[in-house]
């Protein structure tokens, strides 16, 4: 990292002492304080929320999560960075998240073919997300829903037996 975005407090101060969490936020990660036996144990659940809303967890939000729960951002920043899930200022999700499933029963019935055909069409690699911002594109190892093989996940809802022209027809309802 650069010394502009390390984690020890070193990097410039944002617009005059203002967080990039909104107070709503804040106040979110604040009510899980009695629901947890410490506050280490709300790292996970502070992510996604921050994730979920601004589709990134950006340094200083890192840094502001940190002290919410009385940790060093170091050790928000491993809990993040060992979840492939999460996606950083540098890499911003889609406004869509699309998974391609891979396991050994999607695989056998067409999933990497899938795949393939999708970052043909989205002109993407696994990983990348859309030039106009609309779809990240993924691959997961497994997604547990091999007795509809293969499958996809869009956003929060599982598609199962995708061919090329399923996939593309829904994804072209995609808003």
């Amino acid at each position: 990292m650069s010394g502009t975005q390390s984690l020890n407090g070193a990097g410039p101060a944002n617009g005059g002492g203002r967080g990039v969490l909104s107070e709503e936020i804040k106040e979110q990660i604040r009510g899980l304080y009695p629901k947890y036996p410490t506050k280490r144990a709300i790292t996970l659940p502070a992510l996604h929320l921050v994730h979920d809303t601004y589709r990134q967890v950006s340094v200083e939000a890192i840094r502001e999560i940190a002290e919410l729960l009385d940790l060093h951002p170091s050790e928000v920043h491993d809990t993040m960075t060992f979840y492939q899930f999460f996606r950083d200022e540098k890499a911003p999700l889609g406004k869509h998240r699309v998974w391609v499933c891979r396991s050994i029963s999607c695989m056998l019935r067409g999933g990497e073919e899938l795949l393939a055909g999708l970052c043909d069409k989205l002109h993407v690699k696994p990983g990348d997300t859309t030039s106009d911002g609309a779809v990240t594109l993924e691959f997961a190892e497994c997604l547990g829903a091999c007795e509809g093989a293969p499958c996809m996940l869009i956003d929060e809802d599982c598609h199962m037996n995708m061919d090329q022209a399923k996939a593309t027809q829904v994804l072209s309802q995609l808003a």
